[in-house]
């Protein structure tokens, strides 16, 4: 469940933009109940994550123009539901956040080749979204690398935004000269990737210490959602390289175990929240 656009989610600081907030809210409830809720529901439910009627209204538009909401009444309510890219990325962020692999280094590696004409710059810009979101690394100049275990995807996503014609994807393993685990600082930023994890640990470890009992389900929704907006976008950035060819003390397996943690702990509770009063309308 994720938008590549939406690369201004962060675990603190500024905090998650209202419009990264909207895709996980529908990412997590609105699919479940048809994809519709309505204009009031959402509102109440941003609120409680500090997001006032007008951010909340312009999020909406935004993400409208965007392609990926579309606004329909249901019994004289006014809404708006995902259209159908909308499902299509969010059905494509599921398995990536919440069902995360990670590679051995016996799988392999996938390359993918590309050339790009000089007149349709704006696809070159495309895929080069689409395969680093997917999590390649750049080998060379027209060369992106992955782990192998992530062909499948790459396959459809490339299929989906119609990209196919430009690349050319191969199974590679490395025989000689250099040592993998330091090739793949130079593929990676994994100090950017570690910044990250980092940050989402700092932002989010402290909310496992507050009000272990007695937190109220609206409490829980709010910190699951933001929580959820941070940490989605990391299984994107994080290409799941086997453990042995990462830094020591590699902080993305604490984020993932916090994250799990929280997960655990809050998304019972929150979505109890946020279907009473998606269904209250």
């Amino acid at each position: 469940m994720t938008i590549s656009a939406d690369a201004d989610e962060g675990a603190g600081g500024r905090g998650p933009q209202p419009r990264s907030l909207i895709v996980t809210l529908y990412g997590l409830y609105a699919r479940e109940v048809g994809g519709w809720v309505s204009v009031s529901a959402l509102i109440r439910l941003m609120a409680e994550l500090g997001v006032d009627a007008p951010a909340t209204r312009s999020a909406v538009s935004r993400l409208k123009r965007r392609g990926l909401l579309e606004a329909r009444r249901v019994s004289g309510s006014a809404g708006y539901e995902l259209s159908a890219e909308g499902r299509g990325v969010l059905d494509e962020g599921d398995q990536r956040i919440f069902g995360r692999s990670r590679a051995e280094v016996e799988d392999g590696w996938l390359l993918a080749v590309f050339s790009v004409p000089e007149s349709e710059r704006q696809q070159r810009h495309v895929l080069r979204s689409r395969l680093s979101w997917l999590g390649f690394g750049t080998a060379a100049p027209g060369v992106w690398i992955a782990p192998r275990h992530l062909y499948q995807e790459t396959r459809e996503v490339l299929d989906r935004y119609g990209l196919t014609g430009y690349v050319d994807l191969f199974e590679a393993r490395h025989l000689a000269f250099g040592e993998v685990a330091q090739l793949v600082g130079s593929w990676w930023d994994l100090d950017g990737l570690r910044g990250l994890y980092e940050e989402f640990v700092g932002a989010f470890g402290a909310v496992l210490e507050r009000r272990r009992d007695g937190r109220t389900d609206a409490e829980s929704f709010a910190e699951y959602l933001r929580a959820l907006t941070a940490w989605r976008r990391l299984p994107f950035l994080d290409p799941g390289l086997p453990p042995e060819l990462l830094p020591e003390d590699w902080p993305g397996t604490r984020a993932a175990a916090l994250f799990d943690e929280l997960r655990e702990r809050l998304a019972e509770p929150a979505h109890r929240f946020a279907r009473s009063v998606i269904e209250a309308g």
